[in-house]
């Protein structure tokens, strides 16, 4: 039975006079002032939060589980102690009303002392939220946690109170029994057992759930654990009172009614826990874009399935100390899947040593094997061999995730190590994309296709034509048909000659594709057609007349075929410099990206190109240019041609490039090639840098002596060339940028969009700087460290927003339109030389497509290094572990830009990278350390001046009620 406090006036009674009580001594301001003190050191000292450089208050809720039982202890060592050292105990005994009301009044009135503690601390994630963009939903989820973790302890401190009559020994027990619960949870205790036991004393411990509510998951099950546990400690208080209040010591039926109803309210708290236990779903997630919950991307997945998919977890019960935690959080997301899968997903969490069979199955059968891991303590050194895998398994086909797939680690401080889930649905539902494509491209490659396609060959008569592309002709038709009898009435064949009929048909596709008559050579009298296109709906693509062999032309049009269909691997073409040798802390040296391929090789096929050819494989579904370096006129022609086949072409590119060697970081002139090109599509990028106050740290070795020996650390310094971009500065309507939560794009340029050339075309803005940034012609961009060791830079000049990223689609026009084609000066040129290439005895026909399709897109982000590996590696190095946002950044634009219902863009980082507070001097961070020592300060004061307003209106009361 729950007390009802609006409608008992004892129950409001004892609580105001707990709370009277306790504020009428100054020791109460002074405890409250310790605690807020203590509160405050540990957040800004303790936890270095100008130092972490990250805008949350997880370090106020890191410490307050140990605060908690402190705080609680104190608060209620003398509420039944003292009652019973002062004899007062007897007169509640003998009062006509039940004793869980004094119980309750007690309870509420330490309840009503907690939030005024807790009320004290408010000014911290108001003073965050001043500085920089602060998550909500996880603040007010960590204060719920910690009241209800108060007041479990409250509820413990009232039962131990309740046994003693000495408040130095209630204050001491209650000390002991709030920190075993807490304990239990801890590492201290479960490195003693193994997966299993340890889960089920973090289960049962205080701390375990405190933190699954502070990051943001309010879970009914923790909830419920915590209203649990005040039950039965204030049904236990209740019966110790109520067991003393007996005036003998026989059974009567009152005492079995007090004695049963205490063991079913008992009994019924234990089972409660038990059975919501096997409830995963009553669970919400109030952080900022659902980070903690199955997104919709992974939804989408799950729906496709047609057959059952199996996600095994391969645990050992004894497994490294670092990992163990890590078990519950995976095993509750698999759980996650499960349910999102509508009984097509099937979930198996095992312990191989306890399944013989499955783990011979496991090593046989998958290649999976055990790691060695060295346990170590201050007495002994062990090597324990343990799994930790997942098996994603779809018909035949299979995905392993080690834990090497599956963790980060963290380093904190010289020593200790954080080890972390990095991005488990985004690593486990990558897995179910593979093994759903493998097993979707086992079958008939039209099965894929949804819709019906047409191919038509706009190609002249064969007298027009010359003699090897007449061969051609035949070997086309034949393959066409093998594919048309294959396709089950889904592929329909159409050649068109386009000069019959008075040229009508040249003149529509000239206008709708550009597509015009083609050349031999230079010389040629006479041009011809021999376009070769697939269309479905309102998509086109060409097929390029690239390997002129049957087995040549199967592949192209095969490739084809897959722009249209789903559930097939997508080819990426990567345009990018070949770096130099990598050397120093970050790496660095020439330009490298082979973080980049392979962060796209785990869902795509990554093709290297160099465009020397003057075309781009036949292959390729996406072009990619990463800091290209001086395009010549063939390769220019090869990315010009490919947008006007209804392509997208991803370009990240800037007038300068970033070089840091021998400690010296130094900027200069980097021509791409491209800068005419993209004039002409109506996008240019100024000479200039961009500077914005909302910047990245910058990630400087520092060597310092420490007990005789020197110890190199990274000193983060304020970087405005390490450009910030968050909020508002990222489009949250677009998909590539809707679920990234923060992008770091260095040494950028300015993106400047002739609005008269885009005319019929739509422009998308991606991101932008901050609208304090400001612009620089200085190439000098080594930090400027002032006296103090930190950096010092101002604005110069106007600041505003400046544009930095974004897409353009439409119809565009050639930059090779009215010229002829450069592949043709090529094959006139071996023709006059004498010794002839096998290259060379290929017959050369091309032609210039004048216009692009509505299909066509450029993707522009004005920045040569933000994918190269050295700077990954920087920005890594900043926020201590791996830094993927701008790798995440590119992946998202090439699943958009393919059009892949199956694309992983929309699995955000599950809070991987935090907001970051703005550069700020020391004196500044002083001030507002001391500013919140003066809130809180000013708080107390407040609590002080209610206590004595309700005290003078309460003596006031009584001086009228012995007047009258």
């Amino acid at each position: 039975m729950q007390p009802d406090v609006r409608h008992n006036p004892l129950i409001r009674r004892i609580a105001a006079k707990e709370i009277t009580l306790f504020f009428a001594s100054p020791i109460a301001y002074l405890f409250l002032g310790s605690f807020a003190a203590v509160t405050l050191f540990i957040f800004f000292w303790g936890e270095a939060f100008f130092s972490r450089n990250i805008a949350d208050v997880r370090p106020l809720f890191e410490w307050m589980p140990v605060l908690l039982i402190f705080l609680a202890s104190t608060l209620t060592m003398r509420l039944w102690s003292e009652e019973r050292r002062t004899g007062t105990l007897e007169h509640v005994y003998t009062q006509p009303v039940p004793l869980w009301h004094f119980v309750a009044g007690k309870f509420l009135g330490c309840l009503g002392l907690l939030a005024v503690a807790l009320l004290v601390t408010l000014p911290l994630p108001l003073t965050v939220s001043l500085l920089a963009e602060l998550d909500w939903g996880p603040v007010w989820a960590g204060y719920l946690a910690t009241f209800l973790l108060g007041a479990a302890y409250l509820s413990i401190g009232l039962f131990v109170s309740a046994r003693s009559d000495n408040q130095i020994v209630s204050l001491i027990s209650s000390v002991l029994v709030c920190g075993f619960f807490y304990l239990l949870g801890t590492r201290v205790i479960t490195d003693f057992f193994g997966t299993q036991a340890g889960e089920w004393l973090r289960l049962i411990g205080t701390g375990a759930r405190f933190e699954s509510i502070t990051r943001g998951v309010i879970d009914l099950r923790d909830l419920y654990y915590y209203l649990s546990l005040i039950a039965v400690f204030l049904t236990l208080n209740t019966f110790v009172l109520e067991r003393e209040r007996w005036a003998t010591g026989e059974s009567t039926p009152h005492h079995r009614l007090w004695r049963t109803l205490s063991v079913l309210l008992l009994a019924n708290a234990l089972a409660g826990n038990l059975w919501l236990g096997q409830l995963k779903s009553w669970r919400v997630d109030v952080t900022e874009g659902k980070l903690y919950s199955i997104s919709g991307v992974t939804e989408n997945y799950l729906g496709q399935l047609r057959e059952p998919l199996l996600l095994r977890a391969y645990f050992s019960s004894k497994t490294h100390p670092l990992l163990s935690p890590l078990v519950p959080q995976l095993r509750d997301l698999l759980r996650e899947y499960e349910i999102a899968g509508r009984g097509k997903v099937r979930v198996e969490i095992i312990d191989p040593a306890a399944h013989p069979e499955l783990e011979e199955e496991a090593n046989r059968k998958y290649g999976i094997q055990p790691v060695p891991f060295q346990v170590a303590d201050r007495y002994q050194s062990s090597i324990v061999s343990s799994y930790f895998n997942v098996l994603v398994q779809y018909g035949s086909e299979y995905q392993i995730l080690s834990f090497r797939d599956l963790i980060e680690v963290k380093q904190r401080g010289e020593t200790e190590l954080d080890v972390r889930l990095r991005n488990p649905e985004h690593d486990l539902t990558r897995a179910i994309k593979k093994v759903l494509t493998a097993y979707q491209s086992g079958g008939n490659l039209f099965d894929t296709v949804k819709g019906d396609l047409t191919f038509t060959g706009y190609v002249s008569d064969d007298a027009a034509l010359p003699k090897p592309l007449s061969e051609f002709r035949q070997t086309v038709e034949k393959v066409v048909d093998k594919f048309k009898s294959d396709s089950g009435g889904s592929l329909t064949a159409l050649f068109i000659d386009p000069e019959a009929d008075g040229g009508k048909v040249a003149e529509q596709i000239a206008k709708d594709y550009g597509f015009r008559p083609m050349a031999a050579s230079l010389f040629a009298d006479r041009g011809f057609y021999f376009y070769l296109t697939l269309a479905k709906d309102d998509q086109i693509v060409q097929i390029p007349l690239e390997d002129m062999t049957e087995a040549g032309f199967e592949r192209s049009l095969e490739a084809g075929i897959k722009r249209f269909a789903s559930g097939f691997t997508k080819t990426v073409a990567l345009v990018a410099p070949q770096g130099g040798q990598a050397f120093g802390q970050f790496g660095m040296g020439g330009p490298q990206f082979e973080q980049l391929e392979a962060f796209l090789g785990t869902d795509l096929n990554v093709r290297s190109e160099d465009l020397s050819s003057g075309a781009v494989s036949a292959e390729a579904d996406v072009l990619m240019l990463a800091a290209p370096q001086e395009l010549n006129e063939k390769q220019l022609f090869a990315v010009d041609q490919f947008l006007m086949q209804g392509g997208t072409v991803i370009a990240a590119t800037s007038p300068y490039s970033a070089n840091l060697s021998a400690r010296q970081l130094s900027l200069a002139p980097y021509g791409s090639g491209l800068k005419d090109w993209l004039e002409h599509q109506g996008l240019s990028i100024a000479d200039k840098l961009v500077m914005d106050p909302q910047n990245a740290a910058f990630p400087v070795p520092v060597a310092r002596t420490v007990g005789g020996f020197m110890v190199q650390e990274l000193r983060m310094l304020d970087y405005p060339y390490f450009i910030d971009i968050r909020g508002k500065g990222l489009n949250r309507e677009h998909p590539v940028t809707v679920d990234l939560p923060q992008l770091t794009l260095p040494w950028a340029s300015p993106i400047t969009v002739d609005n008269e050339k885009q005319q019929g075309r739509t422009v998308t803005e991606l991101m932008r700087s901050s609208d304090k940034a400001w612009l620089s012609s200085s190439m000098d961009v080594m930090p400027k460290l002032g006296p103090d060791g930190q950096t010092n830079y101002r604005p110069e000049g106007e600041t505003g927003s400046h544009l930095l990223g974004a897409v353009v689609s439409g119809r565009f026009d050639s930059y090779f339109a009215g010229k002829d084609s450069p592949l043709l000066a090529k094959s006139d040129d071996a023709q006059a030389g004498g010794e002839k290439t096998e290259s060379d005895m290929q017959p050369v026909v091309s032609g210039v497509i004048e216009r692009s399709p509505e299909s066509a897109r450029i993707v522009l982000i004005a920045s040569n290094d933000f994918l190269q590996d050295q700077v990954v590696r920087m920005t890594g190095a900043a926020s201590g572990s791996e830094y993927l946002n701008g790798l995440q950044l590119a992946a998202n634009t090439v699943e958009w830009a393919l059009d892949d219902d199956a694309g992983l863009s929309g699995i955000r980082s599950r809070g991987h990278f935090n907001r970051t507070l703005p550069p700020m001097e020391r004196g500044v961070q002083l001030f507002w350390e001391y500013l919140n020592y003066a809130l809180a300060a000013l708080a107390l004061v407040a609590v002080a001046l209610i206590q004595r307003q309700r005290k003078k209106a309460r003596e006031q009361a009584y001086l009228q009620l012995l007047t009258d």
